[in-house]
């Protein structure tokens, strides 16, 4: 992948004990390490001009995480461990440059990793920033309480991803009709009619994805429950499924709890209470046929989810912000940048 960068962003090859990817880097080595986690079907590409926006002192590392860009195409994520191979490698990138602690930003998929990197290593969280994150109880298959509507977990992982869409993304399609990536990307990553300025690079970014069924969207299993499709074993979309999600119960046991800013767009359309990309809102809707009814299958209330996660990590003895950021889609960084970085700066400099 050769996506160009900013001017202030340096790009390195990094290899630490776990894995070898392209990380980006702004600000002076000395600074105050923040790690910024992109989401699914990116690439650190995304992160370039909130990094290059942080105040003075601070210092900003952008991994392609393992499955994405310019990570080792042969180092796959193994979705029976939930996100613990994202978790870990993020860790051991710190370690391997000599970093003991920092401030970790992560969006969507990104901040669904920075759930089980709280729960796994708390003490390596200076504080936490999630951007439109996954529902701490995974995507797609449970109930408002986090239980699953399904014992095999059927309407997650691998099996629900459009495979025409993975295929586009395989043949580095760039055309704009619709279901291609960019209009994927224009239409709901961003609130339309928000268009970004550096379009092509983060079309490329997308592109870039790993595409197989050990990657995205990773592989499948029938299910006679609807809709017909269980998560599998390997790849993003089957390791944020709730099968494999690490109970939120361990986030308020912790003994230390970082601090956490939780930062969405209001129009948010990827997660939300009533997803688009999710089957219980597509099968109600009637984009997918057999749908039993919303008694049996309900929406998934991801962002009802999330807030109630947050009021018990803080009746625990945590604390959480919640910040929501109008007339934002599922990019609020992109999208509204002085907004976005009047909240953040003022959380990673409290």
């Amino acid at each position: 992948m050769s996506i160009p960068t900013l001017d202030g962003i340096t790009a390195k090859t990094i290899t630490t004990e776990r894995l070898t990817t392209r990380v980006l880097f702004s600000g002076a080595d000395d600074g105050i390490p923040v790690v910024f986690l992109h989401g699914n079907v990116s690439s650190a590409t995304f992160w370039e001009e909130t990094m290059l926006a942080l105040p003075a002192g601070f210092r900003g590392i952008a991994p392609d995480q393992r499955g994405y860009g310019d990570a080792d195409p042969a180092a796959k994520i193994d979705a029976t461990q939930g996100l613990a191979d994202l978790a870990s490698d993020a860790v051991a990138l710190l370690d391997t440059l000599g970093i003991a602690q920092a401030h970790f930003v992560g969006h969507s998929a990104g901040g669904s990793v920075l759930w089980r990197l709280m729960m796994d290593y708390a003490e390596k969280c200076l504080s936490v920033t999630l951007v439109c994150p996954g529902s701490p109880y995974g995507f797609g298959g449970s109930k408002a309480d986090g239980t699953p509507i399904w014992d095999d977990f059927a309407g997650s992982g691998g099996g629900t991803v459009n495979a025409a869409f993975a295929q586009m993304l395989k043949n580095g399609e760039r055309g704009d009709a619709p279901g291609t990536p960019r209009h994927t990307m224009l239409s709901f990553y961003y609130k339309p009619p928000f268009k970004p300025a550096r379009e092509e690079e983060l079309l490329s970014s997308m592109l870039a994805t790993h595409v197989g069924e050990q990657d995205y969207p990773g592989d499948m299993v029938p299910s006679p429950n609807w809709p017909a499709v269980a998560p599998g074993n390997w790849g993003m979309v089957n390791a944020l499924s709730p099968k494999y999600a690490k109970s939120p119960e361990y986030l308020y046991s912790l003994d230390y709890k970082p601090r956490v800013l939780w930062v969405r767009g209001a129009n948010d359309q990827i997660v939300a209470d009533n997803s688009f990309f999710e089957m219980g809102t597509l099968g109600k809707l009637g984009f997918v046929p057999g749908y039993p009814g919303e008694e049996v299958y309900p929406p998934q209330p991801m962002i009802a989810q999330t807030r109630a996660v947050l009021e018990k990590y803080q009746a625990h003895g945590g604390s959480y912000q919640e910040v929501v950021i109008d007339d934002a889609g599922h990019t609020p960084y992109l999208e509204k940048p002085e907004t976005f970085n009047a909240a953040f700066h003022a959380f990673l400099q409290a």
